[in-house]
């Protein structure tokens, strides 16, 4: 008898042993980024506070306070805890449950009038995984709490970049409206001169209004400016959680045009991105917690081992109880094993090994992603560069053009056409040599996240 009940559990066995064919994801690594120009690829060592890199106190402590008070990092730390309390919960399921139980009952008839009987009853219930089902489980949960960390890491990056690109938009903003409200001043003195040369014969109505229009092209741009500078702090204000009135001015916004960019950056080999890139690890991490899942499905459909046991003392009254009375128990255990589900658990499985390849999927776009990331960045930062040579130079040039057109101007040897397109063209270059330096030091901040940040 035996026998015949051990022979079906064995030959579950031996079919539990075999696993979902699961097929690991598979992305290979290029050898060494296109656009590497000048960074270093020996090692990959940034550190865990990049945005020092950048010498701004202004930004760090902008990145600090978003770090501890930003609401939706918060909210994704809890998710942490969440995790590690659910890997107790699904321990737990797989665990003896022990309990107990107080019952008191009472019968009526003719002839023994009422029979009292009360019984205190310890109860043990364990359903017992027999062929891993525990392992699987903490398996899965280990690699949910992990993910989950790493979500918390990659949330933090991705907060303290969207902060530093915020940062160097702001302080373009501030540089553009320095720009048009002195451009601005400069073109009045002027519209002032011409209206005396006016008044003088010297100048034509013409000139007058064409030297008008040019302070109010100046002066439209600054409303524009102010309203672009407002709406970044308040966005600013929402990264670090802060109110809108509590907002400091930026300290620095002249450090917008000095040499502080980080050029020197360690980028390594893209190899080592999966290694460290906080996204990728946890897409890593749901990978493992997906492929212990389907291997979770598969066992479910093997036999499962029920043991259930009571024992405890019974009495016909409460003072009874704690008498000496006779010890009563029960126990019982049984093994059932799925014959006929109608496919519900062929397609369980089904549907965990089809969620093991999504993330196997994901896993890879995300490996592909973080290679694309890194060598738009490293090309965009080349190609700022050198266009942040050339314009400095042109607007060094156009500089000179005005000045030289100004006087000439006054000696009557050009137009004043040639004056406004002049301005014109200075004024023009300067807005994009500032958007040119802001957008190397954005680039830089967009390497440094698709580096993974400091994290280890």
């Amino acid at each position: 008898m035996i026998r015949k009940i051990l022979q079906p559990l064995l030959a579950a066995g031996l079919l539990a042993a075999c696993s979902p064919h699961l097929v690991p994801p598979a992305v290979e690594a290029p050898d060494a980024y296109l656009h590497t120009g000048r960074f270093r690829q020996d090692s990959l060592d940034l550190p865990a506070r990049w945005w020092e890199l950048f010498g701004d106190t202004t930004l760090n402590r902008l990145v600090e306070r978003a770090l501890a008070q930003n609401r939706d990092l918060q909210a994704t730390a809890a998710a942490v805890a969440e995790a590690r309390a659910g890997r107790i919960v699904a321990r737990a399921a797989l665990l003896p449950e022990v309990g107990a139980s107080l019952s008191a009952s009472a019968d009526y008839d003719r002839e023994t009038k009422i029979t009292e009987r009360y019984t205190l009853e310890p109860t043990l219930s364990w359903e017992i995984p027999l062929f891993g089902q525990l392992g699987q489980t903490e398996r899965a949960q280990r690699a949910a709490i992990e993910a989950s960390v790493w979500n918390y890491r990659a949330a933090g990056l991705a907060l303290a970049a969207e902060v530093a690109t915020s940062y160097f938009t702001l302080l373009q903003y501030e540089r553009d409206l320095e720009i048009a409200t002195r451009t601005a001043a400069l073109r009045r003195e002027s519209a002032a001169l011409i209206d005396s040369m006016f008044r003088y014969g010297m100048a034509s109505g013409i000139e007058l209004r064409q030297a008008r229009g040019q302070v109010s092209t100046a002066e439209a741009d600054i409303p524009r400016y102010r309203g672009a500078i407002d709406e970044m702090r308040l966005t600013l204000n929402l990264l670090t959680g802060e109110p809108p009135q509590s907002f400091v001015a930026s300290e620095e916004w002249t450090g917008l045009l000095t040499d502080r960019r980080p050029e020197a950056l360690p980028i390594g080999v893209p190899a080592e991105l999966v290694r460290r890139r906080p996204d990728i690890l946890e897409a890593f991490f749901r990978l493992e917690e997906a492929a212990a899942e389907a291997h979770i499905a598969r066992l479910d459909r093997f036999p499962g081992f029920r043991l259930t046991a009571g024992g405890g003392i019974g009495a016909s009254s409460l003072k009874g109880l704690t008498r000496s009375n006779p010890f009563i128990w029960s126990a019982a255990g049984s093994i059932a094993q799925p014959i006929a589900g109608f496919g519900r658990l062929r397609g369980a499985e089904r549907a965990a090994v089809e969620r093991y390849n999504q993330a196997a999927r994901s896993y890879e776009q995300q490996v592909l992603t973080a290679f694309s990331e890194v060598e738009k960045a490293l090309s965009a930062i080349e190609t700022d560069r050198l266009q942040t040579e050339r314009y400095g130079e042109l607007v060094a040039s156009y500089g000179e053009i005005v000045r030289m057109a100004h006087a000439l101007y006054r000696n009557g040897m050009v137009d004043y056409l040639d004056v406004m397109d002049a301005e014109r063209t200075l004024y023009q270059s300067q807005m994009q040599l500032v958007d040119l330096v802001a957008g190397e030091y954005i680039n830089y901040v967009a390497l440094c996240k698709a580096l993974g940040g400091g994290w280890r």
